[in-house]
């Protein structure tokens, strides 16, 4: 659906992205499937060199100075890539919206640029063994020490444990104060004594070398603290724009490759002596697909013209989160469905389609839980008591008994 709503710019940036996925290699994804591949440097060189890393970031900082509303017609593409190679994409995005936004010059100069070149490569160390969606319990600590804070702890999940060249780590600062004012946020090189300890064996989303790092007196410099001194709740909450945005548009490009192989499927495939497609049972299941995989685009769009034109925070909060959640659950129903229109031969490795299903099953995990998005939503709603402003009339008095005052009783 959003390719029919692009400017002229936009659709020249949807071409690129097109022929720069046309030129992954097929034996790249299989291999990360596989796990023969654990970090595909390769990948992100090429990316690199087409400037297609980082779209939204300044030109002089070595992106194109674009907006979210540009960003998503990328990430929707490279998303049908599946979710491995659409999540390193993306951690560019997300680690640069931190150092663009809060990093330092020599920060800039030194990680930002050569990570939008394909030169350097990040990750974001955020979950620990104790935390999941708990963040401010981070139990990661950075003590002062003269010009340098020294590191202790691990964490979980991390995309990027090995292959990464840099770390974007949160770590507790301030033992005494309360959670969300004891926190900082940090860049630490690998070779300043990160040790990978662990690579896990994924369901789906393989070839990320995703594991467990540990820090054990790391010396980071001073000159590499994001943003403020126990300030990391700023840039946690600004970073869950990009985290959730990336993860809601790439879900949207995976679903629609399954929604694509298995309409034309439908076309080809025949029993009792029609195509498939001319029974209801199959082609409602497509009809599902197209209308919640265009719902799912204009909340993805809606939320990037929000977010772009600066509205309220508390506001573009909850639509991100809306579109995480929302994106993520269609996405699943699409490609789970996909497999159903296809029977047997959808569930075997004839066809993309399971790889696409276990890919799919973290999008709901990752980045905040699609549970934590319903609190998330619910929250700002209620504390925005958007259901009480701006009424148009008293609606509860549109009832035949609304004047039955005594009939109404809270406790």
């Amino acid at each position: 659906m959003l390719g029919h709503f692009l400017n002229e710019r936009q659709k020249r940036l949807r071409e690129e992205v097109v022929d720069f996925v046309r030129w992954v290699p097929k034996r790249l994804i299989l291999d990360m499937d596989r796990d023969k591949v654990i970090y595909p440097v390769e990948f992100l060189r090429e990316a690199g060199k087409r400037n297609l890393l980082g779209l939204r970031f300044p030109k002089e900082l070595g992106g194109r100075g674009l907006m979210w509303q540009d960003e998503i017609i990328a990430l929707e593409e490279i998303g049908v890539l599946g979710s491995s190679l659409a999540c390193l994409y993306s951690l560019v995005s997300i680690v640069g919206e931190a150092i663009n936004k809060f990093g330092n010059e020599y920060q800039k100069e030194n990680y930002l640029i050569p990570m939008l070149k394909g030169e350097r490569y990040c990750a974001e160390a955020l979950t620990e063994p104790r935390g999941g969606s708990d963040f401010f319990g981070c139990t990661t600590t950075a003590r002062k020490e003269g010009d340098y804070f020294i590191l202790n702890g691990q964490k979980r999940f991390v995309v990027g444990a090995e292959g990464a060249d840099f770390f974007m780590v949160y770590a507790k600062t301030d033992e005494t104060s309360v959670p969300h004012r004891s926190i900082s946020v940090f860049l630490v090189d690998r070779e300043s004594g990160v040790k990978t300890e662990y690579l896990y064996g994924l369901m789906g989303t393989r070839g990320g070398g995703a594991g467990r790092i540990v820090f054990k007196d790391v010396r980071v410099s001073e000159k590499n603290l994001v943003g403020r001194l126990n300030g990391g709740a700023e840039v946690f909450y600004q970073m869950m724009i990009p985290e959730r945005m990336t993860t809601a548009a790439g879900a949207i490009g995976a679903a629609k490759s399954a929604l694509s192989i298995a309409a034309k499927y439908s076309t080809k495939r025949k029993a009792f002596g029609k195509f498939i497609k001319e029974f209801e049972a199959i082609s409602f299941k497509i009809a599902d697909a197209i209308t919640e995989l265009d719902a799912a685009n204009a909340l993805i769009y809606a939320t990037a013209v929000a977010i772009d034109r600066g509205e309220d925070s508390a506001y573009v909060r909850r639509l991100v989160s809306e579109s995480k959640k929302f994106s993520t659950e269609v996405a699943w129903r699409v490609v789970n469905n996909a497999m159903q229109v296809m029977g047997g031969i959808g569930y075997t490795d004839i066809f993309p389609i399971e790889r696409l299903l276990r890919d799919i099953r973290l999008m709901m995990i990752w980045t905040g839980t699609n549970e934590i998005m319903d609190l998330i939503i619910q929250h700002e709603y209620y504390k925005s008591a958007e259901f009480d402003k701006d009424r148009v009339r008293e609606y509860e008095e549109d009832a035949n008994e609304a004047s039955r005052k005594d009939e109404i009783v809270f406790e």
